[in-house]
């Protein structure tokens, strides 16, 4: 029972920090507690599905999951006009999105940043953690909010940022931190100064973050600059997309021929189609170009690509049709669920801002 927790929990992720603590955890036999921290910033584009699906992941593998709405968080972050009523509205619409998605909500305990902060065991646990911290440290974490360390020196409540994240993790007493590979140094310092609070290294998961739509063009640049972002929305493609905006935006896409790596029409394919159990890519080819084609493991196709055997355009159009028929279970949810259309409809007239 516990080989199969684990490769559950760890199926498509990017890593586990580490797998060893993750088994012991699950072959002890008590109930494991775990969490992500989401910051209400935007609308909910695509590549948040790999961790909602996670999310899911771990609730059916018995953990016992809490989803921390991290408004003071985002608003430390200046996100949507560093406006707290607004951030308040979009952690409604996020929810409406998980719903949509599939994840069971209703098994999940969901916490506003505000709970915590009413209480000052809380600040007790952030000041606790900047003093097991250096400023060098701190500075360098600052890329789990999108920042880059000169941003403190005008907004020193960017440096506070990190060491609430860590905290989070030892005041909620967590076991198991779910998150993107963009969140790795907070959940790294949090397993470095776990012995402090006397307490076990918390395991860390990450899935992968996906490439946005302009891909990377230039050789200098990180997947950290150029993943998918609600900021720029012509290279984002948002969960309850039109079709029609869907295959404009994937027709638009960066895509270029017999290039497999950081490819955002095959990533779209590696981490949000064949992640799926049985999947299978139908591409409509006409005659003269090979005919249509059945597509069944991710291998085969980035193999395809590779060698020049699958026109770009091809795997555009396959693409297209396979991720609007997999959202469009979200676009019946907020069409028929009166909330969560309002709420779709305000959190869209937002500025969304890095």
């Amino acid at each position: 029972m516990a080989r199969e927790k684990l490769t559950l929990i760890t199926r498509n992720v990017a890593e586990v920090l580490t797998k060893e603590d993750l088994a012991k955890q699950l072959e002890s036999g008590r109930r494991l507690k775990g969490y992500i921290g989401v910051e209400p910033s935007g609308l909910f584009h695509i590549g948040w599905t790999i961790w909602a699906r996670k999310i899911q992941d771990l609730m059916d593998a018995g953990v016992d999951f809490i989803l921390l709405e991290a408004t003071w968080h985002a608003w430390i972050n200046d996100k949507l006009g560093g406006s707290l009523e607004n951030i308040h509205l979009c952690a409604d619409y996020i929810e409406h999105c998980l719903r949509a998605l599939g994840v069971d909500v209703d098994r999940l305990r969901i916490i506003r940043a505000e709970e915590m902060v009413r209480d000052p065991e809380y600040w007790s646990t952030v000041l606790k953690v900047a003093k097991e911290l250096s400023l060098a440290r701190v500075k360098r974490a600052l890329t789990i909010m999108g920042r880059k360390q000169r941003e403190a020196l005008l907004d020193f409540s960017k440096l506070i940022y990190p060491c609430m994240q860590v905290a989070d993790i030892f005041y909620l007493g967590l076991d198991i931190c779910l998150g993107g590979t963009d969140q790795r140094k907070a959940h790294v310092m949090a397993r470095e100064i776990a012995s402090a609070f006397g307490r076990e290294k918390p395991v860390a998961i990450h899935t992968p973050l996906l490439v946005g739509l302009e891909g990377m063009q230039r050789m200098d640049t990180s997947l950290f600059d150029v993943k998918m972002s609600k900021s720029k929305p012509e290279k984002c493609i948002f969960i309850h997309d039109s079709e029609e905006d869907i295959r404009k935006k994937v027709l638009d896409a960066y895509c270029p021929p017999k290039e497999v790596k950081n490819n955002p029409v095959l990533e779209i394919n590696r981490l949000l189609l064949f992640s799926d159990p049985g999947f299978t890519l139908y591409i409509d080819r006409p005659s003269q170009y090979g005919g249509p084609l059945e597509v069944s493991s991710f291998r085969e196709l980035s193999k395809m690509y590779r060698k020049g055997e699958l026109h770009p355009l091809d795997l555009k159009n396959a693409a297209a049709k396979a991720l609007s028929d997999k959202l469009a279970p979200v676009r019946e949810y907020f069409e028929s669920n009166k909330e969560a259309r309002e709420l779709l409809q305000k959190i869209s007239k937002l500025m969304i801002t890095r």
